[in-house]
């Protein structure tokens, strides 16, 4: 696993190749924000290349500079970072916090602190960039209010607790899907699924000025709201939703409706939604027709993204795989 996170990541997904600091410096600057860029180390070492492809909030980018650089973006202002050593190891500061990345140890700079770092020679880096207002409202929808302050997280995240090991494999699957234009990522529902995952696991459990907040209980929400709420995920389960989406159609936040769905129905609202998606998934492929359409497209236009997963709770469920609903409709 090591190994391949060392090759070079979204190749289908180049912006540009280049030699030449000036150009590199503004190509880099276009994706993200103008920035100082100086070598440090032997110049002939230069040889930049940088991958990215867009989703919707967020954006993974594979950077590589070949040689020893500095780069000081200043406040990022408008944008959350996650940076990912794949190899080598960088040196990173932002506000008061210093780290040395490496490919166990990822920098998460905040947007309102200053950032200056040295990359060394032979450290490529996948990068998740995540717009600020994104990131800002998830936190205030998890809350159920505005937030009072800017979002500061730990410049370090550990990569190797479990939580962040499996915030790095959702990343792995949308780096492999962005590499096609045909893949999950081009079906709203996952693309939606997985950023709010990945939204949802750093302001829950990496360390930040609002994470006691964020993970403190709240009361649940009473039986009539819940039924209001069940109503809603019917109606809607073909949108894009997340649990904050939700919440705010039923005016409660999100943690006292999660709160609310565990003690009158014994299931988190997102476990209701896939419920509802997939009764809908069944009613697409028994109505299918075989010779147009797979059960990989209609599970991922209903949001499940691990095939493996959703045929065993298909199975589970029905008592037969998707594919037999498919072909006897």
């Amino acid at each position: 696993m090591a190994d391949s996170r060392r090759e070079v990541l979204l190749g289908g997904r180049p912006l540009f190749a280049s030699d030449d600091l000036d150009e590199v410096r503004e190509q880099v600057s276009r994706v993200f924000c103008p920035h100082r860029l100086d070598l440090t180390g032997d110049s002939s070492l230069l040889s930049a290349r940088f991958n990215s492809a867009g989703l919707d909030a967020v954006r993974v980018s594979y950077l590589d500079y070949g040689a020893d650089v500095r780069i000081e973006p200043g406040d990022l202002e408008s944008f959350f970072l996650v940076q990912i050593p794949l190899a080598g190891r960088s040196l990173i500061r932002c506000g008061d916090q210093e780290i040395v990345s490496t490919p166990a140890l990822a920098s998460l700079p905040s947007p309102t602190r200053h950032l200056d770092m040295r990359w060394a020679a032979g450290c490529p880096q996948l990068i998740v960039k995540f717009d600020r207002p994104a990131v800002e409202r998830a936190a205030e929808q998890m809350l159920g209010e505005r937030i009072d302050r800017p979002i500061v997280f730990d410049l370090g995240m550990d990569l190797t607790t479990g939580w962040a090991r499996a915030w790095r494999g959702m990343v792995d699957l949308l780096v492999r899907e962005a590499e096609h234009d045909d893949g999950l990522t081009a079906q709203p529902l996952a693309v939606a699924h997985l950023e709010n995952a990945l939204l949802a696991s750093l302001l829950t459990m990496q360390p930040s000025n609002y994470r006691d907040r964020l993970t403190a209980p709240s009361p649940p929400a009473v039986p009539k709201v819940v039924r209001r709420a069940v109503e809603f995920i019917e109606q809607h389960a073909h949108l894009p939703l997340t649990t904050e989406d939700i919440a705010r159609a039923v005016a409660v936040s999100s943690r006292s409706l999660q709160e609310g769905f565990r003690g009158h129905l014994g299931v988190t609202p997102m476990a209701r939604l896939r419920e509802v998606r997939l009764t809908r998934v069944h009613e697409d492929l028994a109505s299918g027709d075989p010779a147009r359409c797979t059960v990989t497209n209609v599970a991922a236009r209903w949001g499940f993204l691990h095939q493996g997963r959703f045929a065993a709770a298909y199975r589970a469920r029905y008592g037969q795989a998707p594919s037999e609903t498919l072909r006897r409709g």
